[in-house]
């Protein structure tokens, strides 16, 4: 299995309504230095609304500004259409949203 398999196998796994790190998904996916590794397959992905990439942001809860699917807007929509919180205009709240695996 290929480095970006390994990494849309986790995403895959993340429920509606809540969000994981880059750093969370790169750690599961077999390596925590592949943050930016993760960041690059989900601009790859090959599969848009099966695996759900706008479920992972930065650890502080900030979403991207390079959302491969429209920018960043279409990433807030996703999310607080799923329910998910925000503390500001671009930062989820962690604490209520963060997937414990």
């Amino acid at each position: 299995m290929t480095a970006f398999e390994r990494i849309y196998e986790v995403v895959r796994t993340i429920p509606e309504g809540k969000v994981a790190s880059y750093g969370q998904i790169a750690a599961l996916a077999g390596n925590p230095r592949w943050a930016r590794t993760v960041g690059y397959a989900l601009h790859r992905n090959p599969e848009p609304g099966v695996i759900p990439c706008h479920r992972v942001v930065h650890a502080d809860g900030a979403v991207s500004s390079a959302f491969a699917f429209g920018g960043p807007n279409i990433q807030i929509e996703l999310l607080r259409q799923e329910g998910v919180a925000f503390l500001d205009d671009t930062h989820v709240d962690m604490k209520q949203h963060q997937i414990k695996f």
